[in-house]
């Protein structure tokens, strides 16, 4: 279980964050909604250890990770420009994250190969990313996200990017596959009806407040 315990942040003068608690379950997606300048993604780069709260912490499965470096969380972040690697090709790119863990790269390529096959991508294994359609971009890095197996997945307003009609296609194939992988899932947006689609259940967050 993700935990974010009496979160408190400031933005310069003011309080962008008050007394935040928030609890994710493995296996539960929770949707975190907001207006813009409520501190939804603050709150995503603190759970991720990008950035160290003003006061509160970090939890997992009774633990505290407020302290811990995010390469070692071993929390997979997807963001809403994809961040997908031009200068790699699409196995590449999915077998990434398991070449930073050391895994030899042939084996790299071969489980990324496999991940490709499940998210039926497989004829697209040596294309360039800019040569994908945006859904395809999108596929390509939840891919990357789950085949290093994470605990807990982050994902800031993954499909703002992409026409309603994509948006709609991709969220239930999205929720499948996350909660297939069991990992606990904190999704920031300000969709509500991508919230009701995907979340098992949802946390408003509030200018200078905590969650309600």
């Amino acid at each position: 279980m993700l935990e974010l315990r009496h979160i408190h942040q400031r933005y310069g003068s003011q309080p962008l964050l008050q007394d935040v608690n928030l609890h994710v379950s493995a296996g539960e997606i929770v949707a975190l909604l907001g207006p813009s300048g409520s501190g939804k993604s603050t709150l995503l780069s603190i759970a991720a250890g990008l950035q160290r709260p003003d006061a509160g912490s970090v939890w997992l499965d009774g633990t505290d990770i407020t302290a811990m470096p995010p390469e070692q969380r071993g929390f997979a972040l997807m963001f809403q420009d994809f961040a997908l690697f031009p200068h790699l090709n699409v196995q590449d790119n999915v077998a990434f994250g398991l070449v930073e863990q050391r895994v030899p790269k042939k084996e790299s390529r071969t489980q990324a190969l496999q991940m490709l096959e499940l998210f039926g991508l497989a004829a697209l294994t040596k294309r360039r990313v800019w040569n994908l359609s945006g859904g395809e971009q999108q596929r390509v890095a939840l891919a990357r996200a789950l085949i290093t197996r994470p605990r807990v997945l982050l994902l800031d307003e993954p499909f703002s990017a992409l026409d309603a009609d994509l948006r709609v296609a991709l969220r239930a194939e999205f929720s499948n596959r996350i909660r297939a992988a069991g990992m606990a899932t904190l999704l920031v947006t300000h969709d509500q009806t991508e919230a009701a689609s995907m979340a098992d259940r949802s946390e408003r967050l509030l200018p200078g407040q905590g969650v309600r």
